[in-house]
Parts: C-alpha cells; structure tokens; sequence
C-alpha cells in the first residue's frame, strides 16, 4: 500500500515517516541544512507477515505544492499530520483539499508533537480536525496523537496503518502496466533508472515498455519493488525501474512508462471537474490553469461543456485544452490549480483521453461523457455503443481504458465487431437502411445514372463511417439482395434497366454509332435520323443503357458509352501528371474538342464524382474507383 503524508511545513511529517520506519527521507544536503523537505521523499515498511507499506514523504511548503502533487497522485492512504502546538494551518487545509479531490477515500490523522501540550490542547486540535474533515469524504478517519520524540502512539499508528494495508483492496483486472515517472537518475552499473507509482498492472523484467507522451522504447533491466529487488512489481506499489534504450536526460517527472499498446499522448482530454466548495466564486469557462495529472504539470485552458460558469461545489463535464501533450486515461485524477499556482481550485477525473476538437458541446456528444462517466465498465462499454450511430473504435477505447488486451472490450451480445470498429446491431440496421434510402434518393435526381461507386455513395450516405464498416453494410446488403453492384457503380435492384425487345434492337444500331463517333459522339437528333426512330424511344433505349451501366449522360441528348468515356477519363489522369494540371484548356488540347465540350466533360466528371473543382483546375477525388482511377 502507497502512504502519501500530507500536512502543513514544520509539522513533523517526515520525523513521523522516520520514527514509523527508521528511514530519513530528507537525502539532499540543503534538507538537512535547512530542516525541511524539498523533494519527495520515500520510506518503506515491512512487516513480518508480508505486508509492505511505502511512505511518500512530502515538502509542506507552499511554493513547493508542485512537488507535493507530484507524490500525491497515486496513493492509496493519506496520512494527515497536524502539530499538536499549530493545530489546522494553511496547507493543512490545502493538502486535504489536493487529498480529497485526487479521491482518496482513505486517511488516518495524526497529531504529532504531542508531548509539548497538555490534554486540553489536544482536546481542541481533535476538534479543529472534525470540523476540518466533516465536509470531506474523510470525515471518519481516526484521528491519533503521536509524539516521535517520546515514541508515544508510534506502535498504534503503525498498527493502525498496517491493518488498512491488510484489508483486501479489490482493483481492476485485465490492465496494462502504467508506472507514473516522479524521478530519473543514473546509477553506476545500473544505468537510467525511473521511479514511481505503479497505477495499474504488472511489469517483469525483460519487458518491452514505452517510456512517454514521446514513442521511444524502452527494457526493463531491473525492478526494485517497495524498496526490495524483485523479478516483477504491480499496482500499488512504489517502483523503480532500470531501463535499457533512454539516457537519464531523456526521462523527466511526469513522463510515463506503460505498455506500449496503450501509449498515448493527448493534448485535450475531457474530465468531470468538480470545483472545490472552499473557493470564493465560480470558474468561468476560459479560465487558465496548472493542470497536475499523473506526476506532471501543464497549464490548461478549461471549456466547461455544459454550462458557461461552474459554482463552488458544484461538479460539471469540461475540456482541458493542454499547452503540452500528457499521458492520460479514463479514471486517472488530477488537480487544478489557478494560473499563478498560488492555490487549489478543482480536481479531476479523466473520462475520455480523445478529446475532439469540433462538436464537444453537442447533445450527443454529452451523452456520450455521460456513458464514460458510467461507473462498471461493461456497462460503460454498452453505453457507449448505444450512443455511437457509427459505431466506437474498439482498439482505441480499450487504450483509453488500459486494457492490455483490446479483444478483452467488454462488448454487449448484440453487438457487432468489423475491424477497430463496434457497432449496436440495431445501429448497423439503421446504416443500411440510410444506404438504400440515400441510393433511391440518387436514382430520383439522375435517373439517366446507374449509381454513384462505393466511394461516391459514402460521401452521400456516411461520409464519417469508418471504411471497414461502410463495406461490411455494402456486402450485408448486397449478400440480401438489396443492393446490386454493376461494374463499379451500385444501385437498387429496381433500378436496373431491362431492354425490351424494341429497345434491344435499338441499341444494336446506337451503340456502334456512339463508338464511331470517338469523343464527338453524334446527338439524339442525329441519331434517330440514322436509325429511322422516333427521337422518344431513342432517349428511351439510350436512358436505359445508361441505367445498365452502358452509356453517360454528359448533357442532355448527349451520351457517351462507357469504353469512350473510359479513355477519356485516362486522358484526364494525364493532364493532372502535368505542371498546368487538369483545366479546361490542357483538357481541350488533350482530347482536341472544342473548349465548351471539354467544360462540358469536365463538369460531367465532377457530377458523377470522378473529379472536383478547385477554382479553375481539377483535382481526380483520392477515393474514386471509376474509369479505371486506384483509389
């Protein structure tokens, strides 16, 4: 178990940790000068039976709550130390505020210095320490009066501490190894090793870590496990890791090593946030703060989500908009402190580390930190699918949730996995029935079309569906019948044109006339001259073709058939490959039409979503499959 004490300067908290456990966490020479801590400390505890206790010692100083933040973060205990003589101080009031918002449930109280007053002092101290923790989630911690000079309650605070570490402590499974970095340094025939709090997992040595928010790789050479040489350390416990493949300059405080398939690196996370009740008015959205995540600090900017002011007390979903990239994931807790670090002003918990840019006050975007803010995660995960009409990225939210293994997402039954994405079955439904309601909607609008390709459609019906998803709905719905693929275009079953025998013959006689007629095919008009029929059934039977997949429609009376428009698309791709690119000009000159017929080609291929128009050029899309084009 990880004891973080906390307490006001000069208020005995690391003669405390020393009486506890025989070890002087002050090891910098201006400590022991000056009789303060200034850095972290740490001490450990082991009883007999097993059980080990690792103490974080540290500085009670204002002007180096930064550091304390860094220790806090991660613990499981706070011990609460109060001189008998001083009682309740400043940082008092402020460790148990950073204590209390980082959610630590779980604290005892100390009175130290208890020799140099009498009962009645006491007496009043235990009472200011009521008063102080009543509004708290600490409020029944037990409170005892120590004194490290005469030993006196020493045996009963250790006890005390070494029976909640006994206590089964239930914590989650199935999670990657995280290891928060609160100090690097060199050791001679050791090299870099990297301290800190193990949150979640288990590391042996020989793994293969990510040392981050950068991506270099690192080995795990040994391990020091609550102060003890051991071949593997897991949540709960302070670490120390020496690592293979990163100098010391390279590893800095509030870096992390973790698994490598849950590496991140965010600059915008969104959190619940809930503003200390102690603060004298309400945050405003905007504000700029020291955001203390993990054992790093980074100014912030805070965008409530819900709301545009936040009262003392109150608990609202917000954005943090980071100035440096940070390692976080659901669940983690921080601190906010205002912009000139001068004060605690709200904790954290982190819901979801992809924070988007765009659409994070939308209703459906609420929703879903509402689904993350779910406490049991396969009720979390189901919650997530519900609101996700496109489906979730699995890999992704299994990284957000450290799990180790991404097949281990908790998925509801009737759930559906293509690719990183799950999606609802009832979601999936609802896709397919968008894609044939937007195809019957083309067929209405260009009826002389067969279809739009695979990539057009998705443009016009889920233009943000994940790929993988957007052909599994293809192939269901061709698999059904309800989608028919001709070549590389896709319509409705209905709107596949069969020649009568009229229209048979007719195209018979229309189709090498159109060939013939190479990039300047003949009109309708001309057309039903040649052949003898009425201009109506030639629009007819051409129309048709033209639903077959046959013939295009570039204007109206004028079609092409689809080998001639094949070259001509082949003549397009090499005008893009040249310094003035595809316009109307170098098209002309290609094709050797005149300039208002390659417009006309030109805007032909924009419409049918083989090209699109940027000023004056065209640009072939990067999706397209037609005529020949690769994706």
């Amino acid at each position: 178990m990880i004891i973080g004490t906390a307490g006001h300067i000069d208020h005995g908290k690391t003669t405390l940790v020393r009486a506890l456990t025989g070890v002087d966490t002050d090891r910098l020479p201006e400590e022991k000068r000056r009789g303060i801590s200034i850095e972290l400390g740490y001490a450990y505890l082991h009883a007999p039976d097993g059980v080990s206790l690792g103490f974080v010692d540290v500085p009670g100083h204002e002007r180096l709550l930064h550091t304390m933040l860094a220790g806090a973060t991660g613990i499981d205990h706070a011990l609460l130390v109060v001189a008998a003589d001083d009682g309740v101080m400043p940082q008092t009031r402020e460790h148990l505020a950073v204590v209390a918002l980082l959610g630590v449930r779980d604290a005892t109280v100390a009175i130290t210095k208890a020799d140099r007053v009498d009962a009645t002092r006491i007496a009043q101290v235990r009472a200011e320490v009521a008063a102080l923790l009543a509004p708290t989630p600490l409020a029944d911690a037990p409170v005892l009066a120590v004194s490290a000079t005469t030993g006196e309650g020493i045996d009963a605070l250790r006890t005390r501490l070494l029976e909640v570490a006994r206590e089964e402590r239930a914590r989650e499974e199935g999670l990657a190894f995280r290891l928060a970095v609160d100090r690097a340094f060199t050791l001679a025939g050791v090299g870099t090793v990297v301290t800190g709090t193990v949150f979640s997992g288990t590391v042996r040595i020989g793994d293969e870590l990510r040392l981050g928010p950068g991506e270099r790789s690192v080995r795990v050479r040994g391990i020091h496990a609550q102060n003890q040489q051991a071949e593997s350390a897991h949540a709960g416990q302070r670490c120390a890791l020496a690592l293979a493949g990163v100098t010391k300059d390279e590893a800095h405080r509030g870096d992390w090593v973790c698994t490598p398939s849950i590496a991140l690196a965010t600059d915008r996370i969104d959190v619940l946030l809930t503003l200390w009740p102690d603060e004298a008015k309400s945050l405003r959205s905007g504000a700029t703060v020291h955001a203390h995540l993990g054992a790093s600090d980074v100014m912030a900017s805070i965008a409530l989500l819900d709301r545009d002011t936040l009262a003392p007390g109150e608990t609202a979903v917000a954005q943090l908009v980071l100035r440096e990239k940070v390692g976080a994931w659901h669940g983690d807790r921080g601190v906010l402190r205002d912009a000139s670090a001068t004060r605690t002003v709200a904790g954290v918990c982190v819901l979801d580390p992809f924070a988007p840019v765009r659409y994070r006050r939308t209703p459906e975007r609420l929703r879903t930190l509402a689904a993350w803010a779910i406490d049991e995660r396969a009720d979390r995960v189901a919650a997530l699918l519900q609101n996700a009409p496109l489906g979730v990225d699995a890999a992704q939210v299994a990284r957000a949730l450290s799990l180790a293994d991404a097949a281990a997402l908790p998925l509801p039954v009737d759930a559906v996995r293509i690719g990183h994405t799950a999606i609802a079955q009832e979601h999936l439904a609802a896709l397919e029935a968008q894609i044939a309601e937007r195809l019957a909607e083309f067929h209405r609008t260009a009826p002389d079309e067969v279809g739009p390709d695979a990539r057009r459609l998705k443009r016009l019906a889920g233009p943000r569906t994940d790929d993988a998803l957007w052909r599994h709905a293809l192939d269901a719905l061709i698999a059904r019948g309800a989608l028919v693929r001709s070549g590389t275009w896709l319509h409705l079953p209905d709107h596949a044109a069969r020649l009568n025998e009229v229209e048979q013959k007719l195209a018979q006689k229309l189709l090498p006339r159109l060939a013939d007629g190479g990039f300047d095919p003949p009109w309708v008009r001309d057309l039903a001259k040649d052949t003898g029929a009425s201009e109506a059934m030639v629009r007819q039977t051409l129309a048709s073709l033209a639903r077959r997949g046959e013939t295009f429609q570039v204007v109206k009376d004028l079609y092409y058939p689809l080998a001639t428009v094949e070259r001509l698309a082949a003549l397009a791709r090499d005008c893009l490959a040249q310094p003035e690119g595809l316009q109307a000009a170098s098209f002309r000159d290609a094709t050797g039409l005149g300039r208002k017929r390659a417009i006309q080609l030109l805007e032909f291929f924009d419409r049918v979503g083989y090209t699109r128009r940027v000023k004056d050029t065209h640009l072939l899309r990067p999706d397209t499959s037609l005529f020949g084009a690769s994706p």
